[in-house]
């Protein structure tokens, strides 16, 4: 089985020790940043390579919500909190985000794996049962990558397709050419917006008349109508 890949971000840096060593007891491949901002521009190099975030709430430069929101604007990526707060409030508030899961601090680190291990056997469930999305005359498999439009598979490139992934999983969303540009080609890609555009053009092209599924939103970005 391939190993997944775990970003830490906490500022504290006895606890990221204490979580990278666990974790890669227990077989995990392990990504520390040390502050909201360094972690996002660690997701935007390498999220397609991320399995799971466990993401402080307290942070700097951005916090934990606004990383969390950043994060799942692009990507349905696993997210678990640490937080030392005890409110509710903060609870619903990360849920209502996208947050995954919570755990309190002091962390136990037997508690974290157990909620790691039980929110990949809830994905893998998931994935077993909904790895194929399906639109008005649009089919995209996620397992196979294989796109049908009116029952017709089409060609993609790999960042046709995952252009074309991520608009759909934000379906009813405006997804930003910045957004796009940092997810499918990364972080420090510096051949600017246009490209996003282009391959977008292409995408129409082969969606043929289900074209207008993508909607271009002027002066924002696009979004994935369906």
């Amino acid at each position: 089985m391939e190993k997944k890949t775990i970003l830490i971000v906490d500022d504290e840096l006895k606890i990221r020790i204490l979580l990278r060593d666990f974790l890669e007891r227990e077989g995990y491949t392990v990504i520390e940043s040390p502050d909201g901002k360094h972690a996002l521009e660690t997701f935007h190099s390498c999220g397609a390579n991320i399995d799971l975030i466990i993401l402080d709430v307290m942070l700097p430069e951005y916090d934990g919500w606004t990383v969390c929101r950043e994060i799942r604007s692009v990507s349905q990526v696993p997210i678990i909190m640490l937080t030392a707060k005890g409110e509710d409030f903060d609870e619903v508030h990360g849920f209502e985000i996208g947050a995954d899961d919570y755990v309190r601090k002091p962390i136990k680190p037997t508690t974290l794996m157990a909620r790691i291990n039980a929110l990949f056997r809830r994905i893998d469930r998931e994935a077993t049962k909904n790895n194929v999305l399906t639109f008005d005359g649009i089919e995209i498999d996620d397992v196979s990558h294989v796109v049908k439009v009116d029952n017709e598979e089409v060609s993609l490139s790999p960042k046709e397709y995952s252009l074309l992934l991520i608009l759909a999983k934000n379906k009813g969303k405006i997804v930003s050419r910045e957004q796009l540009l940092n997810q499918v080609w990364g972080y420090n890609y510096y051949d600017g917006l246009r490209t996003v555009d282009s391959h977008i053009y292409r995408l129409r092209m082969k969606l043929g008349k289900r074209a207008n599924a993508i909607t271009t939103i002027r002066g924002f970005g696009y979004r994935f109508e369906g």
